[in-house]
């Protein structure tokens, strides 16, 4: 199992320039599913609009928000106060540790791959879009 997960253009730079380690949501959207999940596909939101890269999951931190900023806050490519906006009042956050991660040599459009969809809000599960069945020379 694949997972897409739609991140913001700024946040995609940090992770390419090795500022954010981390990917951080509110909640697991893979709880469930946990050990079944492969790799995670990179799409930039708009306005890039693009599947640009896909890692690995290496660890998963489930912590009350000030928790895991102390632990991921020097890898975590984003500023203190868009952090704890982000989670604003909650209990528990969650930090996606980013493992192997590779950019694509050509960003991917998804209607190639996934015709008549609607990119994720937040994230959906997909096929490997890595596999021969799919455009191979968009790759590394």
């Amino acid at each position: 199992m694949n997972v897409l997960l739609s991140i913001k253009p700024k946040y995609v730079e940090e992770i390419k320039k090795g500022n954010k380690k981390y990917e951080f949501r509110k909640s697991l959207f893979c709880k469930k599913n946990y050990g079944k999940i492969n790799k995670i596909f990179i799409y930039s939101s708009s306005p890039v609009k693009k599947i640009v890269a896909r890692f690995f999951l290496e660890v998963v931190l489930e912590e009350h928000p000030k928790i895991l900023w102390e632990k991921c806050r020097h890898s975590s490519g984003i500023e203190e106060k868009d952090f704890f906006k982000y989670f604003g009042n909650r209990e528990k956050g969650i930090a996606l540790e980013i493992a192997k991660l590779r950019f694509f040599k050509h960003p991917i459009d998804p209607e190639h791959v996934f015709p008549n969809s609607v990119p994720p809000q937040s994230f959906c599960y997909i096929e490997d879009i890595e596999s021969p069945r799919y455009i191979s020379d968009y790759f590394y």
